[in-house]
């Protein structure tokens, strides 16, 4: 009987905190131009000899918070999501994962793929809002690999699903979890991008031509700013929230010329006007990692306090809960 690939596919960690490692894994992910689109050579100078150099140290010191008995919480994650996957999935299709940067490597898991005569291959960035700097980075690095096999089956590619509502409900279960505690007020937190990134989705034109923050349409559908803002109009509905109990914001950003308002910014703000709890999803990820565990939950967390809150509360990603493996399968079958 012939099978199905599923490829599933993560941005990377690096191996161990060791220096090498993580300045390794930094290197390979701001070396790719879809994520710092500058000239090659222009490229490797900023990264190799600017950003990796100083930043290594600091991010080695994150990743070091990050890191238990398990290792990468990525990694393990992820591990544990493509067992589960698979035996939810049975016989008839056959799972592999590979990251984008570092390893399990993308290269390794599609020449696996390659030795298994399969039938048909779905690639699954796990990813739920398309951006180039994400899942067209995956999809483009998977499809260069496959098309050197001899014979190509049929492709599926899954490029987004922030609005599978299998998804969205395994997500709203994780929030609910956290509610009855009474937060004053909540932080849909995604990962941020540059401005020049997400008007390059729809012909280098600004996000309010287009209506972004209230509505996916045609010109928009693969714009991340609009479909984060219809993730969280989808969260709110299942919710029954009102707009002034929670606030879409953008974190992890480098510049001032990247989407906005800023989490840091407005965690401040909350904490000022006398906010005291405030509980924050992060939906731009399905796994947790450095972003989640360290970025909101620590580093935040310091900062609402240090303004005055008193209580910062991240909900907990999808990891390998049994409600996302659900969720992936009709993501698959679908």
């Amino acid at each position: 009987m012939s099978k199905k690939g599923v490829l599933l596919i993560n941005v990377g960690t690096p191996e161990s905190t060791s220096l090498f490692s993580v300045q390794k894994y930094l290197s390979q992910f701001l070396g790719d131009k879809r994520v710092i689109n500058l000239p090659f050579v222009a490229r490797k100078i900023l990264v190799n000899g600017l950003i990796v150099p100083f930043r290594g140290p600091k991010s080695r010191k994150q990743y070091k918070k990050l890191w238990t008995n398990n290792g990468s919480p990525l990694l393990h994650y992820s591990i544990e999501l493509k067992k589960k996957l698979q035996k939810q999935l049975g016989n008839n299709f056959h799972v592999y994962f590979g990251m984008r940067y570092g390893n399990p490597s993308l290269k390794l898991a599609v020449d696996n793929m390659g030795k298994d005569n399969l039938s048909e291959i779905i690639v699954l960035p796990l990813f739920p809002q398309y951006s180039s700097a994400t899942t067209g980075t995956a999809i483009d690095y998977s499809l260069k690999l496959i098309r050197k096999w001899n014979v190509i089956p049929k492709i599926t590619i899954a490029n987004q699903f922030y609005d599978n509502q299998a998804f969205i409900s395994a997500f709203t279960e994780n929030i609910k979890t956290h509610l009855k505690n009474n937060y004053d007020h909540i932080l849909f937190s995604y990962h941020g991008l540059p401005l020049k990134q997400v008007f390059n989705s729809h012909d280098n034109s600004d996000c309010e031509e287009f209506n972004c923050t209230t509505e996916v349409n045609d010109q928009n559908q693969y714009c991340y700013h609009a479909t984060c803002y219809q993730t969280t109009k989808l969260f709110v509905e299942r919710l029954g929230l009102s707009e002034d109990q929670y606030t879409v914001c953008f974190q992890s950003r480098f510049t001032k010329n990247w989407l906005s308002p800023f989490t840091d910014e407005i965690i401040i703000q909350k904490a000022k006007v006398g906010v005291k709890k405030l509980l924050v999803v992060s939906p731009s990820f399905v796994t947790d990692c450095l972003e989640t565990i360290v970025e909101i939950s620590v580093d935040y967390k310091q900062l609402f306090e240090a303004h005055g809150g008193v209580h910062l509360q991240l909900v907990e990603s999808l990891n390998d809960n049994d409600d996302w493996i659900k969720a992936l399968q009709s993501i698959i079958l679908r």
